[in-house]
């Protein structure tokens, strides 16, 4: 026996002599890096500027931050004018304002016309653009409208990028766009209050009609 164990013993001393030691490295954990907390919170007076500079920024150009100073004072609905807020900083901003779905060829004014929402614009400092940011703004908005009781909100955009959002062609739901030429470049996303019997034309507020 005692042999035995001993020729055990020299064949296992053998064995780990002749085997390759395997050597284990230490890792460095892995720390995803940690985004700034972006904050959605509704438009203050002190915003206007800095909201008409993102847009300016966002979209090389005088339209789009022209367009949110005339909502402001015309059209805009103060529930759902956001700002995205990071480190005390405003990087982002969207506003929905008045917009109407009346009997075809009608105006606001005819007593069957449906209050309902028209976004834009929507716009993100460049640095920070597929950061998440504007998917937050969006994704706050609607849920803001859908809580206010809103049918729909519509916008004229990509439809390759809104989908992702829910919105689908207004013609699809029986809502036809202010200009035949924009087809499935208008989108609508239906909420909640949407009642599938609601159709005829999409009106903006006047300060689109201007542009």
């Amino acid at each position: 026996m005692r042999v035995r164990l001993r020729s055990a013993l020299a064949l296992g001393r053998a064995y780990r002599s002749r085997s390759p030691r395997i050597r284990f490295r230490t890792c460095t954990p892995f720390r995803p890096a940690m985004l700034p907390v972006v904050l959605i919170r509704r438009e203050q007076t002190t915003d206007a500027s800095r909201i008409e500079e993102i847009h300016r920024l966002a979209f090389g150009g005088e339209v789009e931050p022209s367009l949110a100073a005339a909502l402001r004072s015309d059209g805009a609905v103060p529930a759902f004018s956001l700002v995205a807020e990071q480190e005390g900083d405003v990087v982002g901003h969207v506003v929905c304002s008045r917009g109407y779905v009346v009997p075809s060829g009608s105006t606001p004014a005819d007593p069957s016309s449906v209050e309902a929402l028209g976004l834009g614009p929507i716009g993100v400092l460049p640095d920070l653009q597929r950061s998440g940011t504007g998917k937050a703004l969006m994704h706050t908005v609607l849920g803001a409208a859908d809580a206010a009781g809103e049918p729909l909100v519509a916008l004229l955009g990509s439809p390759d990028y809104y989908r992702r959002f829910g919105f689908q062609p207004s013609i699809a739901v029986g809502i036809n766009p202010p200009e035949a030429a924009w087809g499935e470049y208008f989108q609508v996303r239906t909420l909640s209050a949407f009642d599938p019997k609601l159709t005829g034309d999409f009106v903006y507020a006047r300060p689109f009609h201007d542009l």
